[in-house]
């Protein structure tokens, strides 16, 4: 060991600021939370620990030729990593319930509500347009969107808003039910909808990812490798042709993908960037986002209660946005807490599905809107 290594190797310690120190912590906490509360832990663990290791003075871990760094180069700005998420989400996604309930779209729409309103608040609290925006992105509950869009309009911002997403994708068992419960009566809580399944035809559901792809891509052009990766991913596993390379989209090229996703993220989150008072706006406003996302579905739902003649559950508009399947879960197990023979699953995946399209076309949107104006 030469003398500049050992000089390196007293000072490491005397180069760990507090800053560091309190996002070494953060990093340990969302790894418990991985492992011991089991929330998002494919994405958390991965995360966490990159956040400890990012924070340890004089590693070169994060710089341009160090580990994080030659991750976080070739996935994020490349916008590579999400999208190829998006392959793997959308051959993991049946959209047959929407097919069989095409109403349930609009749910998809009315679930997206928190994006808006997140924007706007962020813009009085300060936060320039492009900032605004990504910040409001939390509000799809869709990681992968939140960090193509954060990565185009605001990358400076992209550790805090990514971490804001997945922590509350994992959260929805914790968020939902209460505002669920506050904005419906009991009487519509144990409205009752039998599922009649209608048959989707091969060709239409081979048809969709097609034609939704290209609907998009003609309106939204600077978004399409959103929406192209997620149907292509569609495609894949409706086409019943390409089982092998289904289960790669949906095993191998996910999984690889997300560890080296959540370490390029966990490898934004150093103490200088993190511990700031924007930092802690961002996730207020992306936790508001999630609750006006949520009452905006709801309050639609509530609508379709009125106009079907009391015969739609309002609980299924929660499941209008994009954390799926687990939203979809949580309005069956709130909807049997009243009634335990009500059984609203399938209702609920047709409108979870749509906020996972909904998600993504509002991202589209967003990002449509800010560019042109550059």
């Amino acid at each position: 060991m030469d003398l500049t290594n050992l000089l390196e190797l007293v000072q490491a310690p005397t180069l760990l600021t507090w800053q560091m120190g309190v996002m070494m912590l953060v990093g340990g906490l969302l790894i418990y939370l991985g492992i011991a509360k089991e929330y998002e832990p494919v994405l958390l663990i991965p995360i966490g620990f990159a956040a400890i290791l990012t924070n340890l003075p004089l590693t070169g871990i994060r710089e341009a030729e160090g580990l994080l760094g030659i991750l976080y180069n070739a996935g994020i700005p490349t916008e590579l990593f999400p999208l190829l998420i998006f392959i793997g989400v959308g051959a993991m996604t049946d959209f047959g319930p929407l097919l069989e309930n095409p109403k349930m779209a609009l749910l998809g729409a009315a679930g997206q509500l928190g994006i808006f309103g997140a924007l706007m608040l962020a813009l009085t609290l300060g936060f320039d347009l492009r900032e605004s925006a990504s910040i409001g992105i939390i509000g799809a509950i869709d990681g992968p969107t939140a960090i193509y869009v954060s990565s185009k309009l605001a990358p400076h911002m992209l550790g805090p808003i990514a971490v804001a997403a997945y922590s509350y994708m994992s959260l929805v068992p914790i968020i939902q039910p209460p505002v669920m419960r506050l904005l419906t009566t009991d009487a519509e809580r144990r409205v009752r909808m039998p599922y009649t399944q209608r048959k989707i035809s091969r060709t239409a559901r081979v048809l969709f990812p097609i034609l939704v792809t290209i609907l998009i891509s003609l309106l939204a052009p600077v978004a399409s490798p959103l929406i192209a990766t997620l149907m292509f991913g569609n495609l894949l596993r409706e086409s019943g042709v390409v089982e092998r390379l289904s289960q790669a989209a949906q095993n191998e090229i996910a999984n690889v993908t997300t560890i080296f996703l959540g370490l390029a993220i966990g490898s934004t989150m150093t103490g200088e960037a993190f511990m700031r008072t924007d930092t802690l706006l961002i996730l207020g406003i992306g936790l508001l986002a999630f609750i006006l996302d949520t009452v905006g579905g709801v309050l639609f739902g509530k609508l379709l209660y009125v106009l079907s003649g009391r015969r739609f559950n309002p609980l299924i508009g929660a499941a209008g946005i994009s954390a799926f399947p687990m939203s979809a879960r949580i309005v069956q197990r709130v909807g049997q807490e009243y009634d335990f023979e009500n059984f609203l699953l399938m209702h609920a995946m047709g409108a979870n599905t749509a906020g996972q399209l909904g998600s993504v076309i509002a991202g589209s949107v967003v990002l449509t809107l800010l560019l042109q104006m550059n």
